[in-house]
C-alpha cells in the first residue's frame, strides 16, 4: 500500500457534500479537473465553478446545456464557451503556439459527427496539443480521404469519429502507423441503435491496434490522444 499512498501524498479535495472536487488531479495525473454536466443541476454546476474559480485553471465543463451556459457565462469571471463542443472552460490558460505538442488530427465520417469531434478537439487543444481537423471524409466517398492521405499519415495521433456503420476508423488504421482512436457517434437511425452498431464495428475491427472509446465520448478521446501525443518525443 505504500506506493499507492505515496501517489496521493499532499493531495486533497474540496467536499461540497454533493461533490468532492479533486483539486490536485493536474499535479497528480497530468490532467485538469473535468466536470460532466449531465445529471447535475445548474445550481450544482454553479457551486462547483465558484469553488474552483480562484484555485484552478483550465477546468473543463462538458455537455453544457443552455441553462448552465447562461449561468456560468454571466456569473463566472473568466470563461470560454465552445458552442459546437458544448464545453465551457473555466479560467482558460492557452499554451503558446511554439510550446504546443503536435500533431493530433481529428476526422469525421460525416458532418453530423462534428459536435462529438469538436468535444475531442477542444479537450486536446486546451491540454496543450496542436490540433488539426478533417471533416466529412467517410467511406461513402473514400476518395475524399485519399485526397488528404499525406495529412492523415503525418499525424502523431488520429481521432476518428463515425456513426452509421462505423467503418472509417478501421480504414484509417489500416493505412497509417500512428495511434488511431475510434469514437462511435450516436448519429444514425434504425438498426444503428444510437451508436451501438458503430461501437461494435469498431470493437470488432480487424485492423490491429485500433483503440475505441465509448459512444459520443469526444472528451475521453481527446484526453487519451493528449496523453499519447505528449509521450512522443
Amino acid at each position: 500500500m505504500e506506493p499507492f499512498n505515496d501517489s496521493f501524498a499532499g493531495c486533497n479535495y474540496i467536499d461540497l457534500n454533493f461533490a468532492k472536487l479533486d483539486i490536485h488531479r493536474l499535479k497528480r495525473a497530468g490532467k485538469p479537473e473535468a466536470v460532466l454536466c449531465d445529471g447535475k443541476t445548474a445550481e450544482e454546476i454553479f457551486k462547483i465553478a465558484k469553488k474552483l474559480e480562484n484555485i484552478a485553471n483550465n477546468v473543463i465543463f462538458t455537455r453544457v446545456n443552455y441553462e448552465i451556459k447562461k449561468l456560468l457565462l454571466s456569473k463566472c469571471k473568466k470563461t470560454i464557451y465552445y458552442d459546437k463542443a458544448k464545453i465551457i472552460i473555466l479560467n482558460p490558460q492557452q499554451t503558446e503556439e511554439n510550446k504546443l505538442h503536435g500533431n493530433i488530427l481529428i476526422v469525421t465520417a460525416g458532418t453530423a459527427d462534428i459536435s462529438v469531434a469538436e468535444e475531442a478537439a477542444v479537450t486536446a487543444s486546451i491540454l496543450g496539443n496542436k490540433v488539426s481537423k478533417l471533416y466529412d471524409i467517410g467511406v461513402a466517398g473514400s476518395h475524399r480521404l485519399f485526397d488528404n492521405i499525406d495529412k492523415i499519415k503525418s499525424a502523431n495521433v488520429i481521432i476518428a469519429v463515425a456513426g452509421m456503420d462505423g467503418v472509417l476508423p478501421t480504414l484509417i488504421s489500416s493505412l497509417v502507423d500512428s495511434t488511431v482512436i475510434a469514437v462511435p457517434s450516436s448519429n444514425g437511425y434504425g438498426t444503428g441503435f444510437k451508436g451501438i452498431s458503430a461501437l461494435l464495428s469498431m470493437l470488432n475491427s480487424c485492423s490491429g491496434g485500433l483503440l475505441t472509446v465509448n459512444i459520443d465520448n469526444g472528451f475521453g478521446a481527446g484526453l487519451a490522444a493528449s496523453i499519447i501525443n505528449k509521450k512522443i518525443k
